[in-house]
């Protein structure tokens, strides 16, 4: 049967070639910091890495890690329950619930394993999500393993929520599911209004704070803190693979009895292998190097607002952000492509970003701004745009 597979995959991977939807990928062959070197030799500054708070290459974290290697060794060898759980796991998981505000957390191997395990041991057929239609894949997917009754409103549309909420009064128990900051537009959701709805017609909240955490309100404790709700949301979840490290694992933490019966009920976290002792030793200095300063905070929100107001002033179509990312809107997957190889050419490591990650018809290059990036970084960064901008006309 592989012949005919075979003819079919080839004919499908054409038509994405064909229709400028193909992701080639370029390899890095340095540590992720703002400047990077890639295969053909080249250094290059990088504007779309996770690295929100340029942590990804921290000696202090390396320090740590490597530290663990000696003490705890490599790998666990097994899931948690059965004879993966160390010390270092149980004092980052108590870390992350001091850094959110919450009552306990429990640990994935990535924010992905997080989402899609925390809908089906909470919540069946009795109950009802109540999701943002922009919510990350991995909520989505999370989503679909849970037989609760489903219900979709547009992002951060409130009147829409309410009505999903209103509709939702017939199910038993209600939890609103949004992203704290959407990845491809780098808004924040309104969790004010989020909360103040779900309080009025006796709904939970979840939040995912991948792209938000370490970035999002004053010392980078995420949406909770930006909106003062520090310890009232029922379920947070997010990944210690962006702002916090840039490695691996993910997390998901809030009101104790939600995380234990996670422990015993998740499958991500039942079957898959703990995180290893060196991730969970870097995770823990992280957070507390978090707790001992806010200059990583401070100096990410300084670069985000110096690099948006220059990409503005020279023309640019940006969407509206409140995050360290900004969405360079080209709206044609092929000069989104055709573009960010050019800015590679003149130094600047970006992306393009197509259907399907985003809506057919609203392709950006979507750039990420770091606390490593320097205000030359930026600059350079803003002149390359501006260049092959003119160049392709995407400005005059």
């Amino acid at each position: 049967m592989y012949n005919d597979f075979q003819k079919h995959l080839t004919e499908e991977l054409h038509s994405i070639e064909e229709a400028g939807l193909y992701k080639n990928e370029r390899i890095i062959t340095s540590a992720q910091q703002a400047a990077i070197k890639v295969s053909t030799g080249k250094e290059v500054l990088n504007f779309c890495a996770n690295n929100y708070l340029g942590l990804a290459n921290s000696p202090e974290l390396i320090k740590a890690a490597k530290e663990a290697l000696d003490t705890h060794g490599y790998g666990m060898s097994s899931v948690r329950f059965i004879c993966g759980t160390g010390d270092l796991h149980k004092t980052l998981e108590s870390k992350i619930a001091q850094f959110f505000g919450t009552e306990d957390a429990i640990l994935y191997a990535a924010c992905f394993d997080a989402n899609g395990g925390v809908f089906e041991p909470l919540l069946d057929e009795k109950d009802a999500i109540i999701s943002d239609s922009l919510n990350h894949a991995s909520i989505i997917d999370g989503v679909r393993l849970c037989k609760a009754q489903r219900y979709r409103y547009a992002n951060a549309n409130m009147e829409e929520l309410e009505k999903c909420l209103q509709d939702a009064q017939a199910q038993r128990f209600r939890l609103v599911v949004t992203d704290g900051v959407f990845s491809m537009d780098g808004n924040v959701a309104p969790l004010d209004k989020i909360y103040a709805l779900a309080t009025k017609y006796n709904a939970m909240v979840m939040v995912d704070e991948s792209h938000s955490a370490g970035v999002v309100g004053r010392t980078g404790r995420g949406t909770t803190e930006q909106f003062n709700l520090r310890g009232k949301i029922e379920i947070l979840t997010g990944t210690l693979g962006k702002a916090f490290g840039g490695a691996v694992g993910g997390f998901t933490t809030g009101k104790k009895e939600i995380i234990d019966m996670l422990r015993q009920r998740s499958r991500p976290y039942l079957f898959s292998n703990s995180i290893p002792p060196m991730i969970a030793a870097a995770g823990i200095r992280m957070f507390d190097m978090m707790t001992e300063t806010n200059e990583l905070q401070d100096k990410l929100h300084s670069n985000t607002d110096y690099f948006v107001a220059k990409m503005k002033a020279a023309g640019f179509d940006i969407k509206p952000t409140q995050s360290a990312i900004c969405a360079v809107m080209l709206y044609d997957a092929k000069l989104s492509q055709q573009m960010a190889a050019k800015l590679l050419d003149e130094g600047i490591y970006v992306t393009g970003f197509y259907y399907p990650v985003v809506p057919k018809g609203l392709a950006r290059i979507r750039v990420q701004v770091s606390a490593g990036h320097e205000v030359e970084h930026l600059d350079k960064c803003v002149a390359a745009f501006t260049k092959i901008g003119k160049e392709l006309g995407v400005i005059k």
